[in-house]
């Protein structure tokens, strides 16, 4: 199949009878794999090596993002397309549960609903949550109780109000920089952040049924789906939450986007 980009109309073309050197993506074919996260791994499409970072990411975009996405015979096609090359590779009935993260985006609902053609008496869904840049917020409230207005033994407090005004701008500052940074960006700085312990605290169930739906999991075959893998750090968290109710599971992880190289560092 062929996706190009048309320069001058900046959009993406979809060919789905015709393979081209100017693809910008690419059907894998039979049989493919990659190691990674210490399990199988599948993706759907990989970007051809000549895709420059403005056009890889335009087209993420294009694909995560697009608002009537049911109506959309390129994209559903595509995914649709992804899915079928799933389907002749492992066999999708050996699953009893699929694991995927919840955003915005609309592509993991679409191939969990076509995945249910395939084996729909066998799957069933636990959501785990991230959110947009743009959403992210900080609880100044509470920062304040718990840490600003702290008094010391004296009674006396502990920051003077220039110190606390000092504080509140930081981390003003510091939203409008996250608030600027698309998910990529900060998904791959959190993995590396020395500060990644600290986070971990705060991850959380979508639900208390999701959470035990999870702890009900002993032997399962578990499919992991995601719309597009760059950092690899979305899979990661999925994959330690699941490891710690149980470390025999079958585990197999099928991504619809993905290039080898923005993935060598989970490998």
């Amino acid at each position: 199949m062929v996706v190009t980009y048309d320069i001058e109309e900046k959009k993406f073309v979809f060919d789905f009878e015709h393979d081209g050197a100017e693809d910008i993506v690419s059907l894998t074919g039979s049989g493919y794999q990659v190691e990674a996260f210490g399990k199988c791994f599948y993706y759907g499409y990989e970007f051809a090596p000549q895709v420059d970072g403005p056009v890889r990411t335009s087209f993420i975009h294009h694909v995560k993002f697009t608002e009537d996405l049911q109506n959309n015979s390129d994209l559903t096609n595509f995914i649709k397309k992804a899915v079928d090359n799933l389907s002749h590779q492992i066999n999708l009935y050996d699953y009893n549960l699929v694991v995927m993260p919840e955003s915005s985006s609309k592509v993991n609902q679409y191939m969990l609903r076509y995945i249910y053609r395939f084996a729909q008496p066998t799957l069933r869904k636990m959501e785990l949550v991230k959110a947009l840049p743009s959403n992210i917020s900080f609880d100044m409230d509470a920062y304040e109780q718990s840490y600003l207005n702290d008094v010391l033994e004296n009674g006396r407090p502990r920051y003077t109000e220039a110190q606390k005004e000092e504080v509140r701008q930081s981390i003003s500052k510091m939203l409008d920089l996250i608030h600027q940074k698309d998910y990529f960006t900060i998904a791959k700085d959190v993995k590396k952040s020395r500060f990644r312990p600290y986070m971990m605290q705060f991850l959380k169930f979508a639900s208390k049924a999701d959470e035990v739906l999870c702890a009900s999991i002993r032997n399962q075959n578990i499919l992991i789906i995601d719309d597009v893998t760059t950092s690899g750090s979305t899979l990661n968290e999925i994959l330690r939450t699941l490891r710690i109710l149980n470390e025999d599971n079958d585990i197999t992880i099928f991504s619809l986007l993905g290039r080898k190289d923005l993935m060598a560092e989970s490998i």
